[in-house]
């Protein structure tokens, strides 16, 4: 077993970021979004399963939008565009990405 680090802290500048799991098949990363960030529309060539763990943002994906809170989440298949707007609450989130990107 290997313990994981706390999620970033909040960055002022953009969006605070940091990889807690990074293996063949999987990266594991959380993110800190204030007030205010976002993060722009982007794909990956592999799955992205988000799940908010605290306050609550708007994820955006090939289908429209959704407001995640706390508990819940997300997939997004691989070359699906998506997003994320933290709006005025801000939010924590961990993205399971697998397999992990190269």
């Amino acid at each position: 077993m290997r313990l994981l680090a706390p999620p970033p802290a909040p960055r002022e500048d953009r969006p605070a970021s940091a990889v807690l799991h990074d293996e063949a098949n999987v990266r594991v990363v959380a993110f800190t979004l204030r007030p205010g960030q976002r993060i722009p529309p982007h794909t990956s060539r592999s799955t992205v399963v988000v799940q908010v763990i605290d306050g609550g943002a708007t994820f955006i994906g090939g289908d429209g939008a959704a407001v995640l809170t706390a508990g819940a989440g997300a997939a997004f298949a691989p070359g699906e565009i998506h997003a994320i707007d933290a709006g005025d609450a801000g939010v924590r989130f961990l993205a399971v990405i697998a397999p992990r990107p190269s």
